[in-house]
């Protein structure tokens, strides 16, 4: 392991906050992207199913724990 003398801890901090500005750029990116889901088809009817119950065996689960 070796230490970065060159280099203040301020400029790594600016670093740090710099990289977490371009991260959210990148996700502000992927949340105007549009994703066209057919609402209507079987297979997604099928994961939604799914998914719904395997969610409510959580809830049950997590409310209670002995079963």
């Amino acid at each position: 392991m070796s230490l970065n003398t060159k280099t203040s801890p301020a400029t790594n901090q600016a670093a740090g906050q710099e990289e977490k500005g371009k991260a959210g750029n990148v996700k502000k990116a992927e949340e105007e992207e549009e994703i066209d889901i057919d609402l209507t088809a079987p297979e997604t009817e099928k994961a939604a199913l799914a998914i719904q119950g395997k969610f409510r065996r959580f809830q049950k689960r997590k409310k209670d724990p002995s079963s």
